[in-house]
Parts: C-alpha cells; sequence; structure tokens
C-alpha cells in the first residue's frame, strides 16, 4: 500500500509541474488518470524487493545525491564534445569505437541507472547490455565511445558512484 500512496503523490507532483493547470476540472482530471496509473503501474516504479536489494527510500536518496555528480560529468563531456567539433582538427581528434567492459554492478535498477547515465553524457551511448545466461560471469556493457578519452573514463567513478548509491551497502 505504501508503494501506491509514493506512487501516486509522484505521478501528481510530475502531472502538477507539467501541466500548469490549477483549475478544479483540470485538477480533478489530473487526480483521476493519477489514480489509475498508480493502479495499473505502482510496481513498475517501485517492484517487489526483499531483504538484499534494499529499500526504495535508500535507493531514492542515493539517486537525489548521485544526480549532482551525473550533471557536472554531463556539462563537462559536452564541453569537450563541443571542443572537438570546433576544432579545426576534429577529425583528427575522433576516434570511434565500441568497447565492451565487465560491470560490478548486481541489482537490475543500478545497470539500468548507469547505461543510462552512459548515454546521457555527450560523447559516449550504450549499446547493449550483455547477461551471462549460466550466471557465472557479470553482465558486460557495449558502449560507443567518440575518443579513446572517453572510452577510458569508463566504468570508473561513474560505475562506483551508481554502486555507492543503488547496490546493497554490504556489497
Amino acid at each position: 500500500m505504501k508503494t501506491k500512496i509514493a506512487t501516486f503523490f509522484i505521478m501528481l507532483a510530475f502531472w502538477l509541474v507539467l501541466s500548469g493547470m490549477f483549475d478544479g476540472f483540470h485538477l480533478s482530471l489530473g487526480i483521476l488518470c493519477c489514480l489509475l496509473v498508480t493502479h495499473f503501474s505502482h510496481d513498475l516504479l517501485f517492484p517487489e524487493t526483499t531483504g538484499v536489494h534494499g529499500n526504495w527510500l535508500r535507493d531514492i536518496i542515493g539517486v537525489l545525491l548521485y544526480l549532482p555528480y551525473l550533471l557536472w560529468q554531463v556539462l563537462i563531456a559536452n564541453l569537450q564534445v563541443a571542443w572537438i567539433v570546433l576544432h579545426p582538427r576534429a577529425l583528427e581528434m575522433i576516434d570511434p569505437h565500441i568497447f565492451r567492459f565487465y560491470t560490478k554492478l548486481t541489482r537490475p535498477i543500478a545497470k539500468v541507472a548507469f547505461a543510462q547515465s552512459i548515454t546521457l553524457t555527450p560523447g559516449t551511448i550504450t549499446i547493449n547490455i550483455y547477461r551471462d545466461p549460466a550466471g557465472e560471469k557479470p553482465d558486460q556493457f557495449a558502449v560507443y565511445a567518440l575518443t579513446r578519452e572517453a572510452a577510458a573514463a569508463l566504468p570508473g567513478d561513474m560505475e562506483s558512484r551508481i554502486a555507492k548509491a543503488l547496490e546493497p551497502a554490504n556489497g
């Protein structure tokens, strides 16, 4: 029940910010829509987890603490890509390639957050996450990088910060 209530208030806040309509008619329709979305999808936002996966409040706090770091990395990467694109010798600076690396992340939400963080950072795109069907090896990320410097930074600090934010405390 807590997940439904939390989902409803998150959806309602999101709806209020995006709609900007505060009259009775629109507000009642917004509440009705948020109730319907909550009823059908509360388990998508807060999947049922037990023990090892931690709790959702810890995850939210971890993500909120991670966001300033991500925004800083996006800003730095934007400046680097702009420098490369505007440089007179841009073709010599660009060295696109695809590389793979294993991840230490275990939770699906952490892997998705890491993949999205990579993709949000200009100059890199997560192509795929390969899973070992037997579960004997860690998952492997395939990432496109515009330059070797961008590739060299992964997984690195970004993965460590995601792990700190979303992985179990004892892991």
